[in-house]
């Protein structure tokens, strides 16, 4: 399976499909790039400041990261949505069915990783998890300005 756009946008509250943009990902690694290709390329459509884009792409790579890294899901549905509030949302919903959320952690200073969701925190304006409706898995979201 490789990544594509999903053909109905239907997630997001999607009323305006050319302000809303998903895409479905295998639960693999490559995955990680492929969503940050394709959150770079569509909020530079929408014109979206650099800086701002850069912290979206990391954001949604560090996300997708968890979803493919901590879940046993079948795919990934990675979307973002222009607001007309001056900002964007963006999602990433796994397959996670055991209903246990993502967990707290607290990362030592000689750890490797486990510090995605502590930079969510730091960069998002807001952000938080719950149940998908599309998956029955996790929806993590964060929300950023559009200006910076």
């Amino acid at each position: 399976m490789s990544p594509h756009t999903t053909s109905t946008p239907r997630f997001l509250d999607a009323v305006r499909p050319g302000r809303t943009h998903w895409l479905e990902l295998p639960p693999h690694r490559a995955s990680v790039r492929a969503a940050r290709d394709a959150t770079r390329a569509r909020l530079a459509a929408w014109q979206v400041p650099e800086d701002v884009c850069a912290n979206a792409v990391l954001l949604v790579s560090e996300l997708v990261t968890n979803a493919v890294l901590h879940t046993l899901s079948e795919r990934i549905l990675c979307g973002v949505r222009l607001l007309p509030e001056e900002c964007f949302r963006l999602e990433v919903h796994d397959g996670d069915l055991t209903g246990r959320g993502i967990p707290e952690r607290c990362p030592g200073p000689d750890d490797e990783g486990g510090r995605g969701l502590l930079l969510v925190r730091e960069i998002a304006d807001s952000w938080g998890i719950t149940r998908s409706p599309l998956t029955g898995g996790n929806a993590v979201w964060a929300s950023l300005a559009t200006v910076s």
